[in-house]
């Protein structure tokens, strides 16, 4: 009967320790996703400001022509 009971109570920790180590990979696997969507969402950030930017830059550009052409015509 000691022997049984030794081993229900051995089975019963490693049950514990088992489903112990499981909540800290998810919680583990929750802070990673987290992470990563941070990563992800900078990097979105980058890169609009980056298409913005060149946007900008191109809309003062045909500003700058039109006003060269504007200019050009005045001065015939």
């Amino acid at each position: 009967m000691k022997k049984v009971l030794l081993l229900v109570a051995t089975i019963a920790t490693l049950g514990f320790v088992s489903c112990d180590n499981a909540q800290k990979n998810a919680e583990k696997a929750t802070q990673d996703s987290l992470a990563e969507v941070a990563r992800l969402d900078s990097i979105a950030k980058v890169q609009a400001d980056s298409i913005q930017a060149a946007i900008e830059a191109a809309e003062a550009a045909a500003a700058d022509t039109l006003n060269a052409v504007v200019e050009e015509g005045a001065a015939l």
